[in-house]
This record gives C-alpha cells, sequence and structure tokens, in this order.
C-alpha cells in the first residue's frame, strides 16, 4: 500500500507544484465524560498517508529542495501508551511511512515555517478545528508579512478540495478490492438478514446479527448507523432506533453497510418479513425496482450524473400515475414537484473512504459532473407512503390501503470503460426471490 500512498502524495504534489499542502489528522471525540469514541482517522489525511493516530499533521511541499513529504506525530510515551496505545513514534513513522522527514507534533510552529518559505500560496482546509485554524493563519500572517520585503510569498489560502477531491472520486485498483470486500462482508450480512427476519422479532435483533458479522469477517464495524425499519418505519428515511417487532404482514427496509479498512458499503434491501407482498406492497415495490435499473442504465461513462435521478423520477412519476396516486401529465407533475410526498430524496450519492465520498455533483450551474470509469455511486431509489401522507388539493386523496408502506433499493455501481459494474448483485432483489413460503 505505501506505494500507492506515494503515488497519490506525488499526484497532488504535480497539481500543487508551488503550493504547500497541510493536512490535519482527525481530533479525538468524546463519547462521555472522559471516555473516547473510537478513533476514526480522517478520510483526507487517511488517503494520503495511511498513518492511523490523532494528533498529527502532514505537509507537502513539492518545492522544498530537501523535504517534499514532512510528518509531524505524537512522540513515544511510555506512560500515555500504557493508558491509550501503542504509538508509532517519530523514527518508526518515518520507516513505516516513508516521509523525507519527521518531526514530534511539538515542533510544528518551529519546523512549519521552512515548508511555507518557498510556496506561492497554502492548501488548507479551514472550518474543522477552530483552535488549529487560528495556528495556520498566524503562520500564514507571518509569510504575507514578509511578502514585500522577500518579493515572494504564499499569498493565498486555497481549499484543497478542488485539487484533491477529484483525484479521490477516481477509485484505483488498491481502493476497489477494499469496496469489494466491504460489500462482500454486507452481502453476506444481508442475506442472512433475510434468513433470521420473522414475525415476533425485532429489529435490532436482526441489526445484531449483521453488525456481528460486520466485525466476525474482519470489518471494523457499520459504515454507518444501520436502518432496520420494519413496516411504517421504513417512511422514515434515517431510521435508527430499531425497536419495532416484527409483524406479519410488514416490510422490511434494512439499509446496512460494513466499512473494511476504512472504505463503505452501502446497501439497501426491502422483503416481505413473512415472505410474501401483499397487492399494493407487491405493485410499489416492481415500480421502484423498474426505477432503481432504468438508473442503473445510465451509469455510463460520460453520462452526466443527474441522468440517474432523472430517469428515477420519470419511472416513478408515471407509474404512481398509473396507480392512480398521482393524476396530471407526467412532465407537469415531475416540473411541479408533485411526486415528492412519496420520494423526497436524490437517487444517490459517490461512495469511498467515506459513505457520502467527496467530489462535486455539479462543475458549476450549468454543468453536471460526467460520470468516468473509476467512478462509484449508489443508486438508490424508493417510495415512501407515510401513514399521514398529505398531497395537494388537485391530487387524489391516498387509500389507507397503500399507507404506510416505505421502498427503497440501493446498489453500489462502478463506472467501467464500457458502461457499469453493479457491484452488490449478489443481494437479491427480484419479486421471485423475496417471495417464498
Amino acid at each position: 500500500m505505501q506505494a500507492e500512498y506515494r503515488q497519490r502524495r506525488q499526484q497532488l504534489m504535480d497539481k500543487i507544484a508551488l503550493g504547500t499542502g497541510i493536512f490535519h489528522s482527525a481530533p479525538r471525540a468524546v463519547m462521555h465524560g472522559d471516555v473516547d469514541y473510537n478513533f476514526r482517522q480522517d478520510s483526507d489525511f487517511f488517503y494520503l498517508t495511511g498513518f492511523n493516530e490523532p494528533d498529527a499533521v502532514a505537509v507537502l511541499a513539492p518545492h522544498h529542495p530537501e523535504y517534499q513529504f514532512v510528518l509531524f506525530v505524537q512522540p513515544k510515551h511510555p506512560l500515555m501508551e500504557t493508558w491509550t496505545g501503542y504509538r508509532i513514534g517519530v523514527d518508526l513513522a518515518k520507516e513505516d511511512y516513508g516521509a523525507d522527514q519527521v518531526y514530534s507534533i511539538a515542533e510544528l510552529d518551529e519546523h512549519l515555517p521552512q515548508y511555507l518559505a518557498g510556496a506561492d500560496r497554502i492548501y488548507y482546509r479551514l472550518g474543522r478545528d477552530r483552535t488549529f485554524d487560528q495556528r495556520i493563519l498566524e503562520h500564514w500572517q507571518h509569510c504575507i508579512a514578509k511578502v514585500p520585503r522577500e518579493g515572494f510569498g504564499p499569498i493565498a489560502l486555497e481549499d484543497p478540495l478542488r485539487v484533491l477531491h477529484p483525484q479521490r472520486l477516481i477509485k484505483s485498483e488498491g481502493e476497489l478490492s477494499l469496496l469489494r470486500q466491504a460489500i462482500e462482508i454486507s452481502t453476506e450480512a444481508h442475506n442472512l438478514a433475510r434468513q433470521i427476519a420473522q414475525p415476533g422479532c425485532f429489529e435490532y435483533e436482526v441489526q445484531a446479527e449483521m453488525e456481528r458479522l460486520f466485525r466476525l469477517r474482519g470489518g471494523l464495524g457499520p459504515a454507518y448507523p444501520s436502518i432496520v425499519a420494519s413496516g411504517f418505519n421504513a417512511c422514515t428515511l434515517h431510521y435508527t432506533e430499531n425497536s419495532r417487532q416484527l409483524q406479519d404482514q410488514d416490510l422490511l427496509l434494512i439499509d446496512a453497510g460494513c466499512s473494511y479498512e476504512y472504505y463503505n458499503a452501502d446497501i439497501t434491501r426491502t422483503f416481505p418479513v413473512n415472505g410474501r407482498f401483499t397487492p399494493e406492497q407487491k405493485a410499489l415495490y416492481e415500480l421502484v425496482l423498474t426505477a432503481q435499473e432504468a438508473a442503473i442504465a445510465q451509469v455510463q461513462p460520460g453520462n452526466p450524473y443527474n441522468a440517474i435521478h432523472d430517469k428515477a423520477v420519470e419511472v416513478l412519476t408515471t407509474g404512481l400515475v398509473d396507480l392512480g396516486l398521482l393524476r396530471g401529465q407526467v412532465s407537469t407533475l415531475i416540473e411541479e414537484e408533485k411526486y415528492k410526498p412519496f420520494y423526497m430524496h436524490r437517487t444517490g450519492h459517490w461512495l469511498g473512504l467515506d459513505v457520502h465520498d467527496v467530489g462535486v455533483y455539479k462543475l458549476n450551474k450549468e454543468t453536471w459532473q460526467t460520470f468516468t470509469p473509476g467512478h462509484v455511486v449508489t443508486v438508490e431509489p424508493g417510495l415512501y407512503i407515510g401513514p399521514d401522507i398529505q398531497l395537494d388539493e388537485d391530487q387524489p386523496e391516498v387509500p389507507e390501503r397503500w399507507r404506510g408502506i416505505g421502498i427503497r433499493i440501493e446498489d453500489d455501481v462502478l463506472v467501467t470503460s464500457t458502461g457499469h459494474e453493479v457491484l452488490t448483485q449478489a443481494v437479491p432483489k427480484a419479486i421471485d426471490q423475496l417471495n417464498h413460503h
């Protein structure tokens, strides 16, 4: 992996040229009192270094005559390590992480100026840690004060997002193999959930078995809070209480994925708890599945990102009219967003080191990002008919038999040079695969 991290840094340094990039590790997060959450490294920092400790800073200075990649890390401290765990320390960090120079984090203010001196700008993301922001701004102000005398210096502070995040958007083979592993574990968990879910058991029991499997297979745990939503709970998009008892005619919506080496799966399936769709559940499920497959077909290199959402909305709105749940011309209903009480979210997002991964969706006001080989995107249309759904006056009243049904189907899709690959296809979603008994 070190060769890959080195390649990533080089790619970024080629872009920032005379700039200096400063990347700060994630802070420790307090759960309660003096108990910390499990540490999770900042994704940009991890992407460039693979270094997985807090209180660290990475500096990329391509213009520096000696040291282009510099790390500041926590020094070895036997007493602290007894309490909070092993630290790599200064010497090993140089050896194991390929840094040209490594210092103790306590020496940051002393050594940072030499890596800013030859830069024309500083690449640093403000807004995550106000105290650290202040330190960087002070260094920048010192540099600016010298510009009149020296005729050169970092006169601009720029967010590295513009140069780094397009790079993160294209997944390497190494990244894809980690994503596939996260997906393989998640697939096993979803297939297990379908076997164990039955009337009488609780949502949290299904959640517990899935998350047990995530860890058992070497994952870090859930990529995000697992949603196990039965019956009308499925109409709450981010339902995470997972406390209800499954009833005989419920649908169960499970949106859960494993995190493996920081790469994340994101899969949603909806199925009948008793193995039999009611006519209304079946009609809506078929509609969502048709919309999802039509949207996935839009994942092609060169296609604009919004093609998946536009196609899903078109299929869903047409279907809602056919079922008598909406009334009017499909094009007008879409234009006036009359479908939104049933479908209120977008159809997908980038996926990778972050579940909602970095990268822009629009390049400017008018132009959408186009799909490129190496992009990974989720495709996840849904329909949600809440018990208290309200439509506009020009629309029909929603009959009781449709109320309380929530359905979402989500796959993770890789853009290839010739089209796409559905990475999550081993999790069944066809009606005949979900109907049993």
